[in-house]
């Protein structure tokens, strides 16, 4: 069965330490643990995180190694960040989330999650980066936060 790869940018691992997004994010990371999902992260994400507090460090540290795969930022990375840097998706500002964006985009992740609704889990935005993609040959993104997916279907009635 094929899992399914998530890009989870720094905010998702942050999200375990703070209160409003507590329960989804811990939540996500406990589907990681059975094997539901496989990480993705980049440099940019192992950069972020090394600055965070231990406890947020400790919930990337804990992932079972089989569920991680680290991208690198290579010149394809920088390249499709700059795209959306010169499409005005994000600004120069806004580098390393272009950069996160990429760097799931280029890997072919499934789906990106963040907490980040200013600007990754924001609907203009999403449209720029699938516009920018498509322009460029790659695939269309899902973006969501981690509230969206980190509840299983194993009660839903249909």
């Amino acid at each position: 069965m094929h899992k399914i790869r998530v890009y989870a940018d720094t905010s998702v691992f942050g999200g375990t330490q703070d209160e409003e997004f507590t329960d989804p994010s811990r939540l996500f990371f406990e589907r990681v643990h059975k094997g539901e999902f496989v990480v993705i992260i980049s440099n940019v994400t192992l950069r972020e995180l090394v600055k965070s507090p231990d406890s947020v460090q400790a919930v990337w540290q804990n992932l079972p190694v089989e569920f991680i795969e680290v991208v690198p930022i290579d010149a394809d990375v920088e390249e499709l960040a700059e795209a959306y840097i010169r499409a005005k998706v994000l600004s120069q500002d806004s580098q390393n989330d272009a950069l996160h964006v990429a760097a799931a985009t280029v890997a072919g992740a499934d789906l990106i999650l963040s907490w980040n609704f200013r600007h990754i889990v924001n609907f203009s935005r999403i449209r720029g980066f699938n516009s920018v993609n498509i322009s460029l040959g790659y695939r269309t993104l899902t973006i969501l936060s981690p509230l969206e997916v980190s509840y299983g279907d194993e009660d839903e009635e249909i």
